[in-house]
C-alpha cells in the first residue's frame, strides 16, 4: 500500500515521478494499491470557491465539491500509469467501498468493502483510490476531515492485509522537530505508535492522529518517506526489539502548534457546574479540547479554562457566549498563543523533565501560562510570536540535535 500527499502530486512532473515509483514496486512483483490526496493547494482553492458563494459550515454540497480534488488526482495517476504501460484503474472512495458515518466534513470510516479494489489487484492492475472521502448511510459523499487521506490509506491497508503502508510526502520522514523552522532537527529512523500519535496531536504535521491510532489498533506498519528521494524515512511500528530501555533517551521530539486558542469560561453562580454543558457544546461541533483546568466545588465562582484549535473558534463562539450569558457568566477567547510540547515516554516518571522545561523557557525569557503533563507529553502555552523560540530552546535543552548514544551492553548503560 502506498499513499501520496498533495505536495507529492503538485505538478504533472510530480505525478509522473510518483507513477514511476509505483511502477517499480509493481515490477518487483508486488500487488499495489495507492491512495492519493488532492494535488497541491487544490482543496484550499475549492474551499475559497465555496467561501466566495457564501458556504461556511460543512455540508453535503461542500463535501461534493471537495471530493473533486482527490478524484482529479486519482484519474490523473491512473492515466499516467497506463501511459507508462502499467494497467491501472481509479476508484472514488464510494467505488472502493469506503463507508463512513454521517458527519459531513469530519466523518469517520465505519467499514470498507474493498471488493472492487481486490478485483483490480487480481487482474494485475494498480488500484488508485481517492483518499479523504467515502459514502454515508444516505448514499452521499462524506469527507473525513484533516488527515483523511492518511486514514483512508491505513484503513485500506488493514482491510487488504498489506505488509505495510508507505506514506509519501515532501520530507524525509518524522523529525525531532519541524525541520522547516529548525535545521538542526534530526530524522528519526523509527517511532512508536503511541509517541507518534502524541506528536501528531501536539502539532507534528507529517501524520494525523486518527491515522496512527487506526494503525496501532489494526497492527499496520506505517513508513513515512520522501516522494522525491530514496531516503529510508521513518517507520512507525511497535516491536519488542526496538522498544526503549530505561537507559535510552526519554524525550523523542519537540512539536509545536499555532492553531491554538485559549478559552476562559466563568460564571458568578458558584453552585452552577457549567462543565457538562460546555463540553456538550464542544462535542456537538466536533471541537477537540486540550489542557483543561477548572475551579473546585467550594469556590465563589465557576471558572474553567481549556485550549481548542484556533480554526474551530468560530464554530463554538456564539454557542458558548449564549450558554454562559444565561447564568450571568462570560467567555473569553485568546487567539494569540501557541502550544509547544515535549513528547516521549515515561515523562511523569522523570519529574526533573518538567522542571528542566520550565527553567529553560524562563532562562530564554519566554513567558508561559498553562501546562499539562502526562507520561508521553509535556505541553505548555506560550505567546504565539515566541513559539519558534520555544521549540529551539527545548530542542537544545533535551539534546535532540545530537544522535542518541548507542548502548552496547547493560554494564555500559549503567556506567
Amino acid at each position: 500500500m502506498q499513499k501520496y500527499g498533495g505536495t507529492s502530486l503538485q505538478t504533472l512532473d510530480h505525478v509522473r515521478h510518483a507513477a514511476v515509483r509505483i511502477a517499480e514496486a509493481r515490477r518487483r512483483g508486488s500487488a499495489v494499491a495507492v491512495v492519493v490526496s488532492a494535488r497541491g493547494s487544490r482543496t484550499d482553492d475549492l474551499l475559497r470557491l465555496a467561501a466566495d458563494v457564501g458556504a461556511a459550515d460543512p455540508s453535503r454540497e461542500l463535501d461534493q465539491l471537495l471530493a473533486v480534488g482527490e478524484s482529479e488526482s486519482a484519474a490523473l495517476m491512473a492515466l499516467t500509469l497506463n501511459a507508462l504501460g502499467v494497467p491501472a484503474v481509479s476508484l472514488t472512495g464510494p467505488q472502493a467501498g469506503v463507508h463512513t458515518t454521517d458527519r459531513h466534513g469530519d466523518a469517520l470510516i465505519a467499514s470498507i468493502e474493498a471488493v472492487r479494489v481486490r478485483e483490480a489487484l487480481d487482474r494485475g492492475e494498480v488500484a488508485v483510490v481517492t483518499g479523504f472521502q467515502g459514502v454515508d448511510r444516505a448514499g452521499d459523499i462524506a469527507t473525513l476531515g484533516r488527515g483523511g487521506s492518511d486514514t483512508t490509506a491505513v484503513a485500506l491497508a488493514a482491510r487488504l492485509r498489506a505488509s505495510a503502508c508507505e506514506i509519501y510526502t515532501d520530507v524525509d520522514g518524522v523529525f525531532s522537530a519541524d525541520p522547516r523552522i529548525l535545521p538542526a532537527a534530526r530524522c528519526l529512523p523509527w517511532v512508536q505508535p503511541g509517541v507518534m500519535a502524541e506528536m501528531a496531536f501536539a502539532g507534528a504535521r507529517v501524520l494525523h492522529t486518527r491515522c496512527i491510532e487506526l494503525a496501532a489498533m489494526e497492527g499496520v506498519e506505517v513508513r513515512v518517506r520522501n516522494a522525491s528521494s530514496q531516503a529510508p524515512g521513518t517507520t512507525v511500528v511497535d516491536r519488542e526489539e526496538i522498544r526503549p530501555l530505561e537507559t535510552r533517551r526519554a524525550v523523542v521530539a519537540v512539536t509545536h502548534d499555532t492553531d491554538v486558542a485559549r478559552v476562559l469560561v466563568h460564571c458568578r453562580d458558584s453552585h452552577r457546574d457549567l462543565a457538562p454543558e460546555v463540553f456538550g457544546v464542544l462535542a456537538a461541533s466536533g471541537t477537540v479540547v486540550d489542557l483543561v483546568a477548572r475551579s473546585g466545588p467550594y469556590e465563589n465562582e465557576f471558572r474553567m479554562g481549556f485550549t481548542i484549535r484556533r480554526s474551530q473558534v468560530d464554530a463554538v463562539r456564539d454557542a458558548l457566549h449564549e450558554l454562559t450569558a444565561r447564568f450571568g457568566g462570560g467567555v473569553h477567547f485568546d487567539e494569540n498563543v501557541g502550544k509547544v510540547s515535549v513528547v516521549g515516554m515515561g515523562l511523569l516518571s522523570r519529574p526533573e523533565y518538567t522542571a528542566r522545561l520550565m527553567a529553560a523557557l524562563a532562562a530564554a525569557g519566554i513567558p508561559t501560562s498553562w501546562i499539562s503533563t502526562s507520561q508521553m507529553r509535556l505541553s505548555v502555552i506560550v505567546p504565539r510570536e515566541r513559539t519558534v523560540d520555544a521549540v529551539e530552546t527545548l530542542h537544545r535543552e533535551f539534546h535532540l540535535d545530537r544522535p542518541e548514544p548507542v548502548v552496547t551492553s547493560v554494564r555500559s548503560a549503567i556506567v
